[in-house]
């Protein structure tokens, strides 16, 4: 065989193999065990970018508009600021290393609103890079997206002691600053992460059991409750339950999985 033969198709070809073993690796991580069968003729995203995909059937998904991207980021930045110098719980303003503002690209079409900072948030200043948080990336690049693609954030920007759940004061105060977020991004989509962030966003006393396959409305977001990712890693079993609230949410995104 010649030995300058080339062998571009067989490097191609084992680059796509590692893409797809990421992917179920990803899928298992998330608690997927099993994929619908795609049918014949279906469309599917093409392009790695959520603002890129396509709706089943060919049909193009809205895309959001990007020209104000920066004034975006610039009001962002400056309400990220605004939460560095907040002292309104005080006890928690003295125990912080610092806030935890959120994390994404400022035109995301989809928002993730977790609960509040834990040990490792609160030491890095991003969300969810603990162990809830590497099993939202899993869940995220499962549905063929990534961190990148999206925003994530907390209703609360500090952590509460011993990792409590949000006092209904702290929730109010810093509900101004959650919404101004979601405000500021315009996402189509908000996916609550647990019971703390879905009634407080909603504002409803309903657990997250009841709350789970339901389409709600804030602004002009459409919004969406499922598990958060910590307690996915107490009861395993309950990742085939956030899975299909996510293959409900993506068909609405237009990603076809």
């Amino acid at each position: 065989m010649d030995g300058n033969a080339d062998t571009s198709g067989t490097r191609g070809g084992n680059g796509r193999k590692r893409v797809v073993k990421q992917r179920l690796e990803s899928l298992a991580s998330a608690g997927v065990s099993d994929l619908p069968k795609r049918r014949p003729g279906s469309a599917r995203r093409t392009s790695g970018s959520l603002d890129s995909g396509a709706a089943a059937g060919g049909a193009k998904v809205p895309q959001p508009i990007a020209a104000d991207a920066g004034s975006r980021r610039g009001a962002l930045d400056l309400l990220r600021q605004e939460v560095a110098a907040c002292c309104l719980c005080e006890p928690l303003a003295r125990a912080r290393t610092q806030t935890v503002f959120g994390v994404g690209t400022a035109t995301a079409r989809l928002c993730f609103l977790g609960e509040a900072p834990g040990a490792d948030e609160d030491a890095s200043g991003e969300p969810f890079v603990g162990r809830a948080g590497q099993l939202l990336t899993k869940i995220i690049e499962a549905c063929t997206l990534s961190r990148d693609e999206v925003y994530i954030l907390n209703v609360l920007k500090c952590r509460p002691p011993e990792n409590r759940p949000p006092l209904a004061e702290e929730t109010a105060n810093c509900r101004g600053y959650f919404e101004k977020q979601l405000e500021i991004i315009a996402p189509e989509f908000i996916c609550c992460l647990g019971t703390t962030a879905a009634q407080a966003l909603l504002q409803t006393d309903e657990p997250i059991g009841k709350l789970r396959k339901r389409w709600f409305s804030w602004r002009n977001s459409q919004v969406i409750c499922t598990y958060h990712p910590s307690y996915l890693l107490r009861n395993p079993p309950a990742k085939r339950e956030v899975w299909d609230d996510m293959k409900l949410l993506m068909a609405k995104l237009g990603v076809q999985l």
